[in-house]
């Protein structure tokens, strides 16, 4: 009888919208906006009721937590992950997009993110950090609790990460992909015989 595969599913959900877009706000403490009940009714509906839950440190992704679970939709008590935190920017958070391009001389200009992902704004860090250390979360949890569904309510770069870490992209190439609020990505983790990659996508920023 041929060696059995495990799947661990990863179920990537991007925190509550927050009152501060017009500003970057990357590791601020800053607060969600959770009103849109109807909205977290159908996100509950797309994840699974038996899983392991995991959310960073700030508090948009407790609050967006905490608003699933009043949609009656159970919720265990959350590991608290500081690693799976948003990119921090460093000097540029509390500023505009705009406003960058005037702070401390020329900003790199980057289609989709604010910045390239080798670059490290003043006093922050770049996405390949949040990368690796992204990626060191996933790995540890990943073998803790293989066989399990993974939620993890998390923040766009850390979900840019963790598709990057899994599917081994080109960091440019991973700050493509969107990452919507309340939006949903799901990456399984198949281990056994075979051969290819151990990752597989299932779906990516999945709005329902």
């Amino acid at each position: 009888m041929g060696a059995m595969r495990q799947v661990t599913r990863w179920w990537w959900v991007r925190h509550a919208p927050v009152r501060d877009q017009p500003h970057i706000y990357g590791t601020r403490d800053v607060v969600a906006d959770v009103s849109d009940r109807d909205a977290f009714a159908r996100l509950a509906q797309l994840l699974p009721r038996d899983a392991v839950w995991v959310r960073s440190h700030l508090t948009r992704t407790q609050q967006t937590v905490e608003a699933l679970a009043e949609t009656g939709h159970p919720v265990s008590e959350p590991f608290v992950e500081r690693d799976l935190g948003e990119q921090n920017f460093g000097e540029w958070q509390g500023l505009t997009w705009d406003e960058i391009g005037n702070h401390g001389g020329a900003t790199p200009h980057h289609k989709f993110w604010v910045a390239p992902a080798s670059h490290r704004p003043p006093g922050g860090e770049s996405f390949l950090e949040v990368i690796e250390r992204v990626g060191a979360v996933i790995a540890r949890l990943t073998a803790a609790h293989g066989g399990h569904n993974i939620i993890a309510v998390a923040h766009g770069g850390s979900i840019r990460a963790a598709l990057a870490h899994a599917l081994g992209l080109d960091p440019e190439v991973a700050l493509g992909f969107a990452a919507d609020n309340l939006a949903t990505t799901r990456i399984d983790h198949v281990s056994g015989p075979g051969l290819g990659g151990e990752w597989r996508v299932a779906f990516v920023n999945m709005r329902v």
